[in-house]
């Protein structure tokens, strides 16, 4: 065997260079999340310091995703045909550049530009590391690597936003993005240096022209469902988050203050429940848990979106348990789409369905902007209608996900128990 292709992990026991790449992985996944993370806390002062109003804050997340969707596309037809370390490198460092631009914008305009170009390179990333994901580890595992990498969600929430808001609030909302782009320098550096070329898909015969091979994919009559239960899913998110810090301080009374800590403890339940999880899909199905994450986040954004005046000992209940269900969610519906696509595809496909992903977030983002807005009294209106919203998306990607097992476009995964 080639000795720089890192062959697929056993089903019974990880080496420690296997290990070591799971943390790599997450941590990538940690700089990319916690960049769309810290844009809804900060929401609360970018807001009024640059005298914007919700439906261009709304924008503002959503050139992100825009941009993240459109460079997707572009790169799928490519995303096979180049060892996977090194576009994960290329566009890690120009997400890196974006980063460093966002700290430095005055107005509106900049904070466009610098989500565009942020997004551009950031956007390819997670589907990158998916693709090494599913490249390194057989489909047994998956959940409990993917749960592992997901802990990055966590992470963010225990480290980055806590640390973010508190240097914010000691200097202003510039400072976090410039810390951000330290870290992944750093970061990025060792991932550079310790991870090994990513090439066993480039032995397998290669489509002569990119585009054909982004057509071919794109085409692909049992891959349709898949990105359709994409663009669904990934509204919830995109729909709450960038408007939740607004939610928080003006409807429920909460102060900015407690931010950190509403974070903090959500972000360290996350951190524990992300493997957990991950291990319940291997053990017990993927499907399985995706249908209880379901019922738990559709029960979970109902109860959220309908909040008035509430202690923050509650809100952190409310706020945990939300997360859990969209975690129990997550994190299955990523191991069930590794297994979709053939591995000559499996660049493209992640690609494509990132790109999906950043689209219809991005729809999202800007329709949200649109519903809600700031009443006489300075609390948000009509955030029980994106409730509602998600709601409908949420049943509709749980019928596409049974519709998808039963024409078994899914592949049936033995179950395994995890490791201890």
């Amino acid at each position: 065997m080639n000795s720089s292709t890192t062959p697929p992990v056993p089903l019974t026991l990880f080496s420690a260079y296997q290990k070591r790449v799971v943390g790599l992985l997450a941590f990538l996944q940690f700089a990319v999340i916690l960049d769309f993370m810290l844009m809804s806390p900060l929401g609360a002062l970018i807001i009024p310091s640059m005298s914007i109003s919700t439906q261009q804050f709304g924008w503002a997340v959503s050139a992100y995703a825009f941009s993240a969707g459109l460079s997707g596309l572009l790169t799928a037809g490519f995303a096979d045909r180049f060892d996977r370390k090194k576009i994960l490198m290329f566009f890690y460092t120009g997400f890196i550049i974006g980063t460093f631009w966002c700290g430095m914008v005055d107005n509106f305009t900049s904070l466009l530009m610098a989500r565009i170009v942020t997004g551009l390179f950031g956007g390819v990333i997670g589907s990158v590391v998916m693709a090494i994901a599913a490249d390194l580890y057989a489909p047994q595992l998956r959940g409990r690597v993917i749960g592992l990498i997901q802990t990055a969600f966590g992470a963010s929430q225990v480290l980055g936003i806590p640390f973010g808001l508190y240097l914010s609030s000691r200097w202003d909302w510039h400072v976090p993005f410039f810390a951000m782009a330290g870290l992944g320098l750093v970061g990025g550096v060792i991932v550079a240096l310790t991870m090994k070329p990513v090439t066993a898909h480039l032995s397998i015969p290669q489509e002569h022209s990119p585009w054909m091979h982004l057509y071919h994919t794109v085409t692909e009559p049992r891959y349709l469902l898949a990105f359709a239960a994409v663009s669904l899913l990934s509204t919830g998110g995109f729909m709450l988050m960038p408007f939740s810090s607004a939610f928080i301080v003006n409807n429920l009374g909460v102060s900015f203050h407690d931010l950190p800590t509403l974070y903090l403890v959500t972000g360290i339940a996350s951190f524990m429940f992300g493997p957990l999880i991950g291990k319940a899909s291997d053990k017990y199905g993927k499907f399985e848990v995706f249908t209880v994450g379901c019922l738990t986040s559709i029960v979970m954004v109902l109860i959220y979106t309908h909040l008035h005046t509430i202690p923050l000992v509650g809100l952190i209940v409310v706020n945990v348990l939300l997360f859990t269900g969209i975690f129990a969610r997550m994190i299955p519906f990523q191991a069930m789409m590794s297994t979709v696509p053939t591995p000559v595809q499996r660049g493209s496909f992640s690609s494509i369905s990132s790109s999906i992903q950043q689209l219809s977030g991005g729809l999202a983002s800007a329709i949200a902007g649109q519903v809600v807005s700031f009443g006489a009294d300075g609390k948000l209106q009509h955030f029980d209608i994106l409730g509602y919203i998600i709601v409908a998306t949420s049943l509709t990607t749980f019928v596409l996900l049974w519709a998808m097992k039963r024409s078994h476009a899914i592949e049936a995964v033995a179950k395994v128990m995890a490791p201890s």
